[in-house]
């Protein structure tokens, strides 16, 4: 059987040049869907909700990017295809449910496809991370890991009143510096370890690349209907800049 439409690289790299310690990562910074999939299924709607792709992630990691003169790594597919926050070995990293909505292109795949996906989406993402952090050691710089997601405010039908999630392992010190740092200095609701925690399968990327390799990390998640336009995106960037600059 012959496959195509993941020939695009799944890796975006913004601001390669960038003077920051702090190296960006939007793991689902796109709902793209490339023809040949049919959608997955999925009606337009549904391929752009949340299910599909972090709403307003990407546009306020670029303006952090910017703020902080940080290269970013983005993910140019949706989550949907593959969700690059989850290892090969998770049933979950091409989801045939996500929330209550069944993905019928997700079903029923052979190895063959599902091998695809990982060669074309989630090896080449992670190995342009892994350059960076390598380009970075050789230069004798330092590296601070921080991933950039948002989050939905009602899940499972249930409201979430959290605004901003600091999600890390128990151990990881520079996330709890940040959680204290950024509290101090906002009036946003900010939490460590909501909506989500080391429980459920989220940290895969800064436990590859930032735990394993020994360098100080951060997952924030924000809730999505608070960095859907300009103004929001502006806002929270700020508040995370200001914050990370605090602390290097």
């Amino acid at each position: 059987m012959m496959m195509q439409g993941l020939e695009q690289s799944s890796a975006e790299l913004v601001n390669p040049l960038g003077k920051s310690d702090v190296l960006l990562v939007c793991e689902h910074a796109s709902h793209y869907i490339p023809d040949s999939f049919s959608n997955l299924g999925l009606s337009q709607a549904e391929r752009l909700s949340h299910i599909g792709w972090d709403i307003g992630a990407a546009d306020m990691a670029k303006k952090l990017s910017s703020q902080l003169d940080a290269s970013l790594v983005l993910q140019r597919y949706s989550r949907l295809l593959y969700d690059c926050n989850r290892p090969p070995c998770e049933a979950s990293a091409v989801p045939p449910l996500s929330e209550v909505t069944e993905i019928p292109g997700n079903k029923d795949l052979t190895a063959e496809q599902r091998n695809y996906r990982i060669e074309r989406i989630y090896e080449p993402f992670h190995q342009e991370i892994a350059a960076q952090i390598a380009i970075r050691k050789a230069a004798g710089r330092a590296t601070i890991l921080v991933t950039i997601h948002s989050f939905t405010p009602v899940f499972m039908g249930q409201n979430r009143a959290v605004q901003l999630g600091v999600i890390c392992h128990e151990n990881n010190s520079f996330a709890h510096d940040f959680y204290q740092s950024a509290s101090k200095r906002s009036r946003f609701d900010i939490r460590m370890n909501e909506p989500y925690g080391p429980s459920d399968p989220v940290l895969h990327m800064v436990t590859r690349h930032g735990d394993e390799q020994q360098i100080p990390n951060i997952m924030l998640e924000v809730r999505n209907d608070l960095i859907v336009d300009d103004v929001g995106q502006q806002e929270w960037a700020k508040l995370v800049a200001d914050t990370l600059n605090s602390l290097t």
